[in-house]
């Protein structure tokens, strides 16, 4: 499987990015997708998963009610749409693959994207 992320850029506090991560080489809707992001300097952490068909989803707590995780399976892709977005959420955010459900740990994904980086000016 192979994951294309993008939607990423500059945006000032407060404002919003939607992220998109396109999959090919593989049956999109048997995996479970999450987002993770990794700051310069810190370890790659967990911002959001959803299952095979969408109907569950999880979220790292500080982004609760801010963002939300979704999938389109006839066309590949899940979307990250992140709404006030913070100036400590700079950092490339990147999708990944898995057929496990309720997915938090980088260890349990198969694939990953190449990532985009995210820009919070304060």
């Amino acid at each position: 499987v192979q994951l294309q992320a993008s939607g990423g850029g500059l945006v000032q506090a407060g404002g919003s990015l939607r992220l998109s991560c396109v999959a090919s080489g593989g049956t999109f809707s048997t995996y479970s997708m999450g987002w993770f992001r990794q700051a310069p300097g810190k370890e790659r952490e967990f911002v959001s998963g959803i299952s095979y068909s969408g109907g569950s989803t999880m979220y790292e707590d500080s982004v609760k009610g801010r963002f939300t995780i979704s999938r389109d399976n006839a066309k590949n892709t899940v979307y990250l749409q992140m709404n006030s977005l913070k100036p400590e959420e700079t950092a490339v955010y990147y999708c990944a693959a898995t057929r496990r459900l309720d997915a938090r740990w980088s260890r349990e994904y198969t694939y990953w994207g190449q990532g985009t980086q995210v820009t919070v000016s304060s």
